[in-house]
């Protein structure tokens, strides 16, 4: 077996039990279908502020609103906007125009602001909560109308299958049910044993967080408090260092899908719900989004260049910082574009403004755009759906309007 075939299965066992039991890290889908282009859609969980990510610092009010959060060292993108500290490395990729943004933008879901119901929007691709939300995903229903799509062309690893892909289209989907139970020197023989292949070390290392973790649960479920707890201790040290490894992980079996038959995948992170220090709590899902998009990047080669990478979220942030120094739940977000098949170096969409007339309820972003308007730009020029396709079925009463064009 060569190194990089080691490799591979190392990383895919890393993912197979970190996927399955992370809260940073949930499901991955695959589609193969008849098209060279690649589509990657990154769910981000608990509803990224996309004017922490992309911020307005042109605004006059911004600072006025966010004090706190607005001194972070933000990097420069247009002149009006600039991309968040955290995100720093993804600088190349705008100046290469292989990244890019668009501002004031989200799904139909309005006022309740759970994430629950944001999150099966957002996923199913409707317009309405309504008892079927959960029948079906809107890539799933775009697989449905490709022809040469195979039963085969999708699964899903990981507890559960993503509602995005969930519907009439047969997809194949794997979850560990086992429960992992291993004493403290089967522990250190596991772990002399993968030291002595450095490919299998980090495989080897996640194995042993799903094992403390599942162990974890089942002493709570127990009533053994105090262990819990000294278990809850040990987790969170080991997560704060693996957190941009999972996601880099996953996006690296991604990848090696996407080299060969593989034309979609999907993921998603979580960590995104920052409504106390928000300085903290965003870093770490921004240095994870961060590692995700770099890894596609890298491992794709060529492939890069036929792929878009499609990052949303279930809803914004306030526009006003706390007192927590976070944002609590909103409405306008931001979505984020990355891939060598994106026209980047730009933050698309219409731009409403801050003043406090202009917010939704006067403290939100205001949306000007459905957010799946262009994730039907991107079904309609990689995959060659008709516009009709996709208002009717696709995504469901979604107005197409004009194609914004950032598409090669």
């Amino acid at each position: 077996m060569d190194a990089s075939r080691r490799k591979f299965l190392a990383q895919s066992l890393a993912i197979g039990c970190s996927a399955a039991a992370s809260p940073f890290v949930t499901p991955v889908t695959f589609a193969s279908i008849p098209s060279d282009n690649r589509l990657v859609v990154i769910v981000l969980r608990g509803a990224m502020d996309g004017l922490d990510i992309c911020a307005p610092l042109g605004e006059p009010v911004f600072k006025q609103y966010r004090p706190g959060l607005s001194k972070r060292d933000f990097r420069d993108l247009d002149g009006f906007f600039a991309l968040n500290e955290n995100l720093a490395d993804l600088m190349p990729l705008w100046k290469a125009g292989e990244l890019g943004f668009v501002q004031a933008v989200s799904t139909p879901y309005r006022d309740k602001r759970s994430h629950f119901d944001g999150q099966d929007l957002l996923e199913a691709g409707l317009a309405e909560e309504g008892g079927n939300v959960r029948d079906s995903g809107w890539i799933n229903r775009m697989l449905s109308l490709i022809p040469g799509a195979e039963q085969d062309s999708a699964f899903s690893v990981g507890r559960e299958s993503m509602l995005i892909l969930r519907g009439d289209f047969p997809v194949t989907s794997w979850a560990p049910e086992s429960r992992v139970d291993m004493s403290p020197h089967g522990q250190m023989l596991l772990d002399a044993i993968y030291a002595k292949d450095p490919l299998f070390a980090q495989a080897g290392q996640t194995a042993l967080t799903l094992a403390a973790q599942l162990s974890m649960e089942q002493m709570q479920g127990d009533g053994d408090e105090e262990d819990a707890e000294m278990m809850a201790e040990m987790l969170k040290s080991m997560r704060s260092s693996q957190e941009a490894q999972q996601a880099s992980g996953l996006a690296a079996f991604a990848a090696e899908r996407l080299k060969e038959d593989t034309r979609f995948a999907t993921f998603s992170i979580g960590g995104w719900d920052t409504h106390l220090r928000q300085d903290r709590a965003i870093r770490n899902a921004s240095k994870e989004l961060q590692a995700a998009l770099l890894t596609l990047h890298q491992q794709l080669g060529p492939v890069w260049d036929k792929t878009c990478v499609l990052c949303m979220t279930e809803f914004g942030r306030t526009v006003r910082e706390n007192g927590s120094g976070g944002t609590d739940h909103g409405t306008g977000g931001a979505m984020i574009m990355a891939g060598g098949a994106i026209k980047g170096r730009k933050v698309y969409g219409d731009w409403p403004g801050l003043e406090e007339a202009a917010l939704y309820e006067r403290r939100d972003l205001m949306p000007t755009a459905d957010l799946r308007r262009y994730a039907g730009w991107a079904a309609h020029d990689l995959f060659g759906l008709s516009v009709g396709q996709i208002e009717n079925t696709v995504f469901p009463g979604v107005d197409m309007a004009t194609n914004p064009g950032f598409l090669r």
